[in-house]
């Protein structure tokens, strides 16, 4: 699903990726690790075609990142969706309208659309907010509505940078949930993540870690490191 080969990535004068080499197999969860600055986001933006690497190899879902035209990037991102953290939602249309968005221009039909998105909002305990602006909701229900919007499509492929950033412990705790859910019916899902909490509700997640732009070692005592037999149990090597 995901092959990057000693991808270096200048972003603003600096170097963000450095000598990246990842491979994430199709219907792998993996968890990108690292403080600040690390370059979370960063790789993030690769993966979703919206930077180009300067040098090395990068193909997503059969697409090579290195040769990717504008033209292409629909073909792109009909297999991959990405739940940003500054949300992009449509203030003015309602919780409905911006969910219901990212089939409209799929082509969906009306009925299947009208059905998923119902779905989704269930699932995302939206109901009470379906036909609100999202103008007038909190930033943990639009942060809720970004995710709905992402996994309404069914992708191959979800990137999430920080999703459980503006919500509370138990709806983060049923997010990961859902994102395992979707993951046992084959999707990827590559989620970046500083909370360590959020670690230990996926102990069989892998693990990337992020150092200055370098993948570099688990930190020891973290969820998933050899220190954290409790995580380690039943995770992959």
């Amino acid at each position: 699903m995901v092959h990057l080969e000693h991808v270096n990535c200048i972003l603003g004068g600096a170097q963000a990726l450095k000598d990246v080499t990842l491979h994430v197999e199709r219907g792998e969860f993996v968890f990108l690790t690292g403080p600040s600055g690390a370059g979370k986001t960063t790789l993030l933006r690769v993966l979703y075609g919206d930077l180009k690497p300067k040098s090395g190899a990068a193909d997503v879902a059969g697409v090579d990142l290195m040769r990717l035209r504008d033209a292409q990037l629909p073909e792109l991102r009909r297999k991959v969706a990405v739940v940003f953290q500054d949300f992009k939602v449509l203030p003015e249309r309602s919780v409905f309208e911006n969910i219901a968005i990212a089939l409209e221009v799929r082509g969906v039909s009306a009925v299947s659309i009208d059905r998923r998105v119902r779905a989704v909002i269930r699932a995302l305990n939206l109901e009470e907010r379906s036909y609100a602006p999202c103008r007038e909701l909190s930033g943990g229900e639009q942060q809720r509505v970004a995710i709905a919007r992402s996994m309404v499509v069914n992708p191959e492929l979800i990137l999430a940078d920080e999703p459980t950033g503006n919500l509370d412990s138990d709806l983060s705790r049923h997010l990961i949930d859902l994102f395992k859910q979707f993951n046992t019916y084959g999707t990827t899902i590559i989620m970046a993540t500083h909370n360590r909490e959020v670690l230990s509700w996926a102990p069989e997640a892998r693990q990337v870690h992020l150092v200055r732009g370098e993948i570099a070692p688990i930190p020891p005592g973290a969820p998933g490191s050899v220190l954290d037999t409790s995580a380690v149990i039943g995770s992959r090597p």
